[in-house]
């Protein structure tokens, strides 16, 4: 089998693979597609100690499982939880103790022509959201995830700091909320794409200080932090959707005495998110800048990696 391998924070194209074999209650998955995500970069330069297949974006036709997924298009959540631990006992999988984690944690990825993941994980695609469109799934849903963790109302006033692929569906998911949006990024033509969809955009010097109910922060560096917390009034929620390769200071003495919310916001509920997209209440198409074959897999990421881009994608299977 072919992949996208990653060891000591290189990667490699290898042809050596075994195809996985999937153990009982998991579906053997022919992976169609995948896109290349932030966290996948940050793992590339050392994030996280990772070994193996990276990718966890994908959509996949199921080849072995249970007959009502058999040869349909599906979309994976990334965490494989054990079902017994604290956690997964009262309904929080995705902090499962013992969990792997797709192309992320103990379990290989979807730059590959095969994964395998639990059964209860996988979600048929509506046949009008074509493949591209499917692989937005997880992060479509990461973003959803803000609004099953905090309740955004039409008279929020709410900050999204960061045009890049996350912010984009973080301010679409946002916007339907009707709440006083504000996004804010570097890249005029990004900050286009939202501003057809109705949404207010701008530059760092737009933001007032103190004038937020909520921002929440897509960059995944210090200063877009500094942005998202100056633009808070007291008793404002900060919601971080990035993680941070490196170490990220902060004025603690300002959280306490302006006593804010922080948020952490992962992984969310894919059923909505595929529910949205099938209802093209959130348009992904303009986020795709480049499609790879899995051959150029490593041109892909350094495609990937250039100032600016948003989505790359990795095409790997024939549907």
């Amino acid at each position: 089998m072919k992949g996208i391998w990653l060891e000591n924070q290189q990667l490699q194209l290898r042809s050596d693979l075994p195809t996985p074999e999937p153990p009982a209650g998991e579906a053997l998955v022919r992976v169609l597609r995948a896109g290349i995500c932030n966290t996948d970069l940050e793992l590339l330069r050392g994030y996280y100690p990772y070994k193996g297949i990276l990718g966890h974006e994908f959509v996949g036709v199921v080849e072995q499982g249970p007959e009502n997924l058999l040869n349909r298009r599906v979309v994976g959540e990334i965490n494989a939880a054990c079902g017994y631990c604290r956690f997964c006992l009262s309904n929080q999988p995705t902090h499962c103790e013992n969990r792997t984690v797709l192309g992320i944690v103990n379990r290989n990825g979807a730059f590959a022509e095969y994964l395998t993941l639990p059964v209860k994980n996988l979600h048929p695609v509506p046949e009008n959201v074509s493949t591209d469109e499917a692989t937005f799934t997880e992060p479509v849903a990461a973003a959803l995830e803000i609004q099953q963790q905090i309740q955004i109302c039409p008279v929020d006033k709410v900050l999204v700091v960061g045009d890049g692929k996350l912010g984009q569906l973080v301010a679409q998911t946002l916007a339907l909320t009707d709440c006083q949006l504000l996004v804010i990024g570097r890249h005029r033509e990004k900050l286009a794409n939202l501003e057809e969809r109705g949404i207010k955009t701008g530059f760092a010097d737009a933001v007032t200080t103190g004038a937020f109910d909520v921002a929440v922060e897509c960059t995944g560096n210090p200063e877009g932090f500094a942005i998202a917390r100056r633009a808070l009034r007291p008793c404002g929620i900060l919601v971080l959707k990035s993680t941070y390769a490196g170490n990220l200071s902060l004025d603690i003495s300002s959280l306490v005495v302006d006593e804010i919310t922080l948020v952490g916001s992962r992984c969310g509920p894919f059923k909505p998110a595929l529910e949205l997209l099938s209802q093209q209440k959130v348009n992904v198409k303009p986020l795709i800048q480049a499609h790879y074959p899995l051959e150029a897999g490593i041109d892909a990421f350094v495609h990937a990696q250039k100032k600016g881009i948003l989505k790359v994608l990795v095409d790997i299977g024939q549907e």
